[in-house]
């Protein structure tokens, strides 16, 4: 694959750095839990894109669990969501099943394999000279256009927040485009941060309390897109 964004035929490892906010997000072509996916068949919609160290691991199975049954709330999101892990296919098939005959949840989003870590090494989620996969817990919120708007580094032993996802991508969504910043802990609802003047003119015009901090009711509407 040659276009641009895309993974090159070495895997990145040569220039490969971790992602940034901006970046377009690399595009490949893998084998998953639910079929061969290429990244770009997300296009169109939001996608919150993980990474985890290792199948059978109890973190991770405890985030599958979690994200599986948050599936609808992402989907009202139009926010679609793809794991990854270094582990093979059979190994993946093999998880998931056992944590639908334990738990009696139903993982409903792909899995990605990457056993040769060539995504993870691309992505930038693990050190080009790292023998195993032990570092990678990434998240990456990526927007309609294949852009990256959010990333996030978690340890081996710190599951991630659902609900925070949840918030993240319900944040991202509320402020793009539509002229408005969100506070600290911003809930849908809740009051939205006007921007900060950039001009003399602006700031002395500026109405509320403070005219570098000027919160208002939420009365807009979040963008469909």
């Amino acid at each position: 694959m040659n276009n641009e964004g895309s993974i090159p035929a070495t895997g990145g490892v040569a220039e490969a750095r971790p992602l940034r906010i901006g970046d377009v997000a690399p595009d490949f072509q893998a084998r998953t839990t639910k079929g061969e996916i290429r990244l770009s068949d997300f296009r169109g919609r939001w996608l919150l894109f993980f990474s985890h160290p290792a199948d059978f691991t109890p973190v991770c199975t405890s985030e599958f669990m979690a994200l599986a049954q948050a599936q609808d709330r992402f989907d009202a999101l139009d926010c679609a969501l793809l794991g990854l892990s270094v582990d093979s296919l059979y190994a993946h098939l093999a998880w998931l099943e056992t944590i639908q005959e334990r738990f009696g949840v139903e993982i409903p989003f792909p899995l990605v394999e990457d056993p040769s870590m060539v995504v993870c090494r691309a992505y930038g989620m693990l050190d080009q000279t790292a023998r195993n996969s032990a570092t990678v817990r990434a998240c990456y919120v990526i927007d309609p256009d294949g852009v990256i708007r959010a990333v996030m580094w978690y340890p081996m032993s710190v599951g991630r927040s659902v609900e925070e996802l949840l918030r993240l991508v319900e944040a991202l969504r509320r402020s793009d485009g539509n002229a408005v910043m969100t506070p600290e802990g911003w809930k849908p609802g809740g009051d939205v941060v006007r921007p900060v003047p950039t001009t003399q003119a602006g700031v002395r015009k500026a109405e509320g309390t403070c005219w570098f901090y000027n919160t208002v009711p939420d009365t807009g509407r979040t963008r469909t897109r």
